[in-house]
């Protein structure tokens, strides 16, 4: 993916902090996608910024409306409070909670995941991109990066994201959507 990560750092350095002192940069989009790659490149162009994958809040495959809910009350709103975000983090492995994770004060946040740009998280987040590509294309990322451990839950999780985009309506929310299908990523405002 060729993205000009500078040029997007400067949007989100722009936008004023949502959560207390914490501008929250919202990586949103399907499974496979792009949205880690993208977190990654615009953590390496903002100082002081941190990335949060929402995997840590999800329970599980059935869990992204829970994760959703989850990112807004255990990570934006004490941000917004001027209080440290704390979070159990989930064990994919041993398919349970895992550790208490404290995240560490920093001046943006870029929130990496399906549901980082819910309606209940609107207020807290200076800016809101969505990743998108074709669903052949994802599932093949998605697989490559995580290996035949997500392809029994594939379609379950893509029904999940398909319901809650749906209801939230976060593609035409976005500030910027980036398709990601094809050797060269195409963005509209």
């Amino acid at each position: 993916m060729t993205i000009d990560a500078a040029q997007l750092a400067a949007q989100a350095a722009g936008r004023e902090p949502r959560a207390g002192a914490t501008r929250v940069v919202a990586i949103d989009g399907p499974a496979g996608s792009g949205k880690t790659t993208l977190a990654a490149l615009l953590a390496a162009e903002i100082p002081d910024s941190l990335v949060l994958n929402t995997d840590a809040l999800y329970h599980g495959w059935d869990g992204l409306e829970e994760g959703a809910r989850r990112l807004v009350r255990e990570v934006l709103e004490p941000l917004a409070e001027g209080a440290p975000a704390r979070f159990t983090a989930w064990d994919w492995q041993q398919e349970r909670e895992g550790a208490v994770t404290t995240l560490p004060a920093c001046a943006t946040l870029i929130i990496d995941g399906a549901g980082s740009g819910s309606e209940a998280a609107a207020p807290f987040v200076s800016f809101l991109i969505w990743v998108d590509a074709d669903p052949p294309t994802r599932r093949s990322r998605a697989i490559a990066r995580d290996g035949e451990m997500f392809a029994p839950h594939w379609e379950r999780w893509a029904q999940q994201e398909q319901l809650h985009f749906a209801a939230e309506a976060t593609r035409t929310r976005a500030d910027l959507v980036i398709e990601t299908t094809g050797d060269q990523p195409q963005s509209s405002q």
